[in-house]
């Protein structure tokens, strides 16, 4: 049997309040790298915070599973899994910028042949006490109090998200997105941390963000909240396994948006 989705709730709120902690504690001290890229970091203090996230859900819900990005753990066959990124924006973090978070997801399917749905989620920022969260049904909340995304349908007035993710493809993919809709809409904004970006969506601080080449377990949780904050979160996945193509918007900007992309990927390859 499932989780029932307001306890998962409550206790991936206790993980992410744990290992946010550990990331305040931890935020002046050296960083310890396992592991880096021209466009990426990963810390040991990933690991330990996915570890302090792991003890606390399996504990609980032993029969479910934990699809991290430090790693797997958990019965891999069960119908509930949480989907976990310990540290989302891991080289902001690095660098000494306090715009990072954790996210937790809980995923659930009937059955083993089925698609995971997303029906808990909690996105929570240890540097502004900010804790996000929403459930399959119900309302988004920031600290408890119901929030609702933007209604702007002008992108004239409109702060839109971008990221690059790690790969040169989608570097390439959305610098001719980003060299179009610099010229079309109020401000760019690139934050470093998607899950955070997502959840500043469904807040109405940004209008909408662009993405290619996201992984599974940063948008997880902040796309059911936003969606429950009546918004609307797009996504496709691609060849690379847990990747997905993302337009997350207040849903009232996702048309224009994606013919600005299209005409400027077109450019972008003429």
């Amino acid at each position: 049997m499932n989780p029932n989705p307001s306890k998962a709730l409550k206790c991936a709120t206790r993980a992410a309040r744990a290992a946010g902690r550990l990331m305040r504690r931890n935020r002046a001290s050296p960083k310890k790298i396992n592991q880096q890229s021209q466009h990426d970091i990963k810390l040991e203090l990933d690991v330990r915070c996915q570890k302090v996230i792991e003890k606390i859900l399996l504990s609980a819900f032993p029969d479910s599973a934990v699809l991290g990005e430090e790693g797997a753990a958990g019965n891999e066959n069960a119908n509930a899994r949480w989907v976990v990124d310990p540290i989302d924006g891991t080289v902001n973090f690095t660098h000494g910028v306090p715009h990072a978070c954790v996210s937790i997801a809980l995923q659930t399917r009937p059955g083993p042949d089925a698609e995971f749905s997303t029906v808990a989620g909690v996105v929570y920022d240890p540097f502004c006490d900010e804790l996000w969260t929403g459930l399959r049904g119900g309302p988004a909340r920031l600290n408890g109090r119901i929030i609702h995304a933007s209604r702007r349908t002008k992108l004239a007035e409109a702060i839109v998200a971008i990221g690059f993710s790690k790969s040169e493809k989608s570097v390439n993919d959305n610098l001719p997105v980003f060299n179009l809709l610099v010229r079309r809409v109020r401000k760019i904004r690139m934050m470093g941390a998607a899950a955070l970006s997502l959840a500043y969506v469904a807040s109405g601080r940004f209008d909408a963000y662009i993405e290619s080449g996201v992984s599974l377990w940063d948008i997880a949780a902040a796309g059911l909240i936003l969606e429950c904050a009546g918004g609307e979160f797009w996504h496709r996945p691609l060849p690379v396994a847990s990747q997905y193509r993302m337009l997350a918007s207040n849903g009232l900007l996702r048309a224009k948006l994606e013919r600005i992309a299209r005409a400027a990927r077109r450019a972008g390859h003429d």
